[in-house]
This record gives C-alpha cells, sequence and structure tokens, in this order.
C-alpha cells in the first residue's frame, strides 16, 4: 500500500522556497494572461504547491487580491514634489492607465474590492503631487474623485473602443480634458 506523504500546509523547507512575494508575482502573471485573479487551486498548481501553502501566507483571497494589488499600484509611476505638479500629475495618470491596460480585469476587482488599501496608495501618489498647492481639503477632495472617476472612464473606453476599433485609444488623448482639471485646480488654489 502506498501512503501519499504529501503535508498539507507550508512546502517543507526542502521541497518549494515559497514567500509571500512569489505568491504575489505569480498571481499578477496569471491575471495578466486571463485578466481575473486566479483560484486559490490554480495559483498553487502554478507554483507547485498544495493550496494550503497559499493560506500559511494569506489569510484568504482576499487577502492575497489586497496584497497583489497593493503591489501593482505602488510600481506606479512615482510622482516628486516639485514645481511642475502638472507633467507629474500627468505621468501618474498615463501610468496608471498602461497599468489598467496591462491587466484587463483589474479596474473591475479594484472597484469591486471592499478593501481601500491600492486607493490609500494611489491617494498617497496624488498626495505628493498636490502637497505643495495647498489646496483646501474639500477641493483637493474633489480634485481626487473627478480626475479618478475620469481615469476609470478612459480606461473602460479604451478597453471597449479597442477591441471594436482600428483606430485605438491611447493614454496621449487624454491631455486636454487632463488640462481642464490642471487649469481648475491652479486658478482656484496655486
Amino acid at each position: 500500500m502506498s501512503v501519499n506523504m504529501k503535508k498539507r500546509g507550508r512546502p517543507s523547507a526542502d521541497k518549494v522556497k515559497l514567500n509571500q512575494q512569489q505568491i504575489i508575482e505569480c498571481a499578477k502573471s496569471m491575471m495578466q494572461e486571463s485578466g481575473k485573479l486566479p483560484s486559490i487551486r490554480q495559483l498553487a498548481s502554478n507554483l507547485g504547491v498544495d493550496a494550503m501553502a497559499i493560506y500559511h501566507y494569506f489569510a484568504n483571497k482576499n487577502a492575497l487580491l489586497e496584497a497583489m494589488t497593493i503591489s501593482l499600484i505602488e510600481n506606479l509611476y512615482q510622482p516628486i514634489n516639485g514645481p511642475d505638479w502638472q507633467q507629474e500629475l500627468e505621468q501618474l495618470c498615463v501610468s496608471y492607465l498602461g497599468l489598467l491596460s496591462q491587466y484587463s480585469g483589474l479596474l473591475e476587482t479594484l472597484l469591486s474590492m471592499s478593501s481601500d488599501g491600492p486607493a490609500r496608495v494611489f491617494n498617497d501618489k496624488l498626495s505628493t503631487i498636490f502637497s505643495g498647492l495647498n489646496l483646501p481639503a474639500d477641493q483637493e477632495q474633489h480634485t481626487r474623485d473627478l480626475l479618478v472617476d475620469y481615469l476609470h472612464g478612459f480606461a473602460l473606453a479604451m478597453r471597449c473602443h479597442n477591441e471594436q476599433h482600428t483606430q485605438p485609444l491611447d493614454s496621449s488623448m487624454i491631455k486636454g480634458p487632463l488640462q481642464l482639471i490642471i487649469r481648475s485646480t491652479s486658478s482656484n488654489g496655486a
């Protein structure tokens, strides 16, 4: 009689070197390919471990989802606080749209998450840009809301349009509308 010696839970040290970052990177790669977060079983299979090994590092799928999306947002353009805040804002916006187009299911994933971790990371990047403008708190919040809603709408339009048309939309097309947001922000705060 053969006995399956495979233990559930954390993989033994001599077989697989597994860590949180490796799991996150594999999940990002699989999401990029499929447009959705892989199941824990798919992820474990891809990593060559038992599904319970993933739970050693992440309490549940939502914890993995939050870690993965935070990792993606952290890798966006890192703006600096300086005199050319408009250029910094444009670079951050283009970087964000690039990420949303690279990971086709990311927008829906971000919008459906109960966690605000990824939004906090993005807001920190925006705070770096806005910090020298001395905007009233409500105006800064309205600017953030308008900007993020515009970027999400544009990302959705890019995906829908690019699937149906030969003349694709691209992130360079946000310059005009972004200038309206910049002018509005500049005329009232800086």
